[in-house]
């Protein structure tokens, strides 16, 4: 099981006390990687301090915050099991469908794709418009990415394994999830409320990986900008053959001021926003030619005790460039 998470000292003793009576009443082995994205609340220390009761906690915590995706890709690197669980820490995804997932993978899924049925505790403005992105992201997709799904899922080794060969920098794991495919079986939940803390998901951040999932599966922007750029030049054309027409029947007299800065201000506003668009791709390509590692590893605190029996860190920064 994967667990990445950022400054969620206050839900993490939540968190472990439900999956260890989850997991634990599974009567088969299993193991929890906890990712620490940086964070600076002392979560890590706490998770560390109670790897002695809980031998089956792994610990890994990267040098500073490179975000939810860049600690999903380093939670896949360092699972291990034949089935891997996908949990935010936030505990909104219950893991008590846990067992239903693993059910469902023993009967021949390798992906067990939870789908949000209800948002429990979330305003009406985050409802509609993750309701309105979803859909718009698989119309525009170039593979079809399910609508109201997270990252809560369960992934085989296979769907594992063949998710790690993928090594963009520009990662939307949603998206890289659909991509690889895999036989798939979905189940409906209800997503529940926070139990303690807030989400580090500000609005600008949300609208920014919106635009990191549109942009990383589909060209239909850029498709978009080049149909605008032609309809506004044909207007254009138009537009000054009346202006010519008019000068050389009723002579060249100035006039239709307000009317020409309303559509030079149109046209300088539509080139603005093509040469934005265009420029985001091009910062993606700018980004992948870099090939910086996706992450830093600070240290690994792995479930097996020293001689005395304290648990300690196993390895220094680790570059993962994949």
């Amino acid at each position: 099981m994967i667990v990445p998470f950022y400054n969620e000292r206050q839900v993490l003793p939540l968190c472990l006390d439900r999956l260890e009576k989850v997991l634990g009443a599974l009567g088969e082995p299993f193991e929890v990687v906890f990712v620490d994205d940086g964070s600076d609340d002392g979560g890590d220390h706490y998770l560390i301090a109670e790897g002695h009761a809980r031998p089956w906690l792994q610990l890994v915590r990267l040098s500073r915050n490179f975000g939810k995706e860049a600690a999903l890709t380093a939670g896949l690197d360092y699972a291990t099991g034949r089935a891997v669980v996908l949990l935010d820490a936030d505990l909104q995804d219950p893991p008590e469908y846990i067992p239903d997932m693993l059910t469902r993978w023993r009967a021949g899924a390798d992906v067990v794709l939870m789908q949000r049925r209800d948002r429990v505790g979330e305003t009406w403005c985050k409802r509609v418009t993750a309701y309105a992105y979803y859909r718009l992201l698989r119309r525009l997709a170039q593979v079809p990415i399910p609508a109201d799904s997270g990252d809560f899922r369960l992934m085989s080794r296979r769907a594992v394994e063949a998710v790690r060969r993928l090594d963009e920098r520009n990662r939307y794991m949603k998206g890289l999830f659909a991509w690889v495919g895999m036989p798939t079986v979905v189940c409906e939940y209800d997503r529940a409320a926070r139990p303690a803390g807030r989400s580090k998901w500000s609005y600008p951040r949300l609208l920014a990986l919106a635009l990191e999932g549109i942009t990383s599966f589909s060209v239909a922007p850029l498709r978009w900008a080049t149909a605008a750029g032609g309809v506004a030049a044909l207007f254009g054309a138009g537009y000054g053959a009346v202006i010519v027409a008019k000068a050389l029947l009723f002579g060249d007299v100035v006039q239709g001021y307000p009317s020409l800065v309303a559509l030079i201000t149109f046209l300088g506003g539509l080139q603005l926003l093509t040469i934005g668009l265009v420029g985001e791709y091009v910062g993606k390509t700018y980004l992948e030619a870099k090939r910086r590692p996706i992450y830093l590893v600070r240290d690994v605190v792995k479930p097996v005790s020293s001689r005395n029996g304290r648990r300690q860190p196993t390895s220094g920064a680790l570059t993962h460039a994949r």
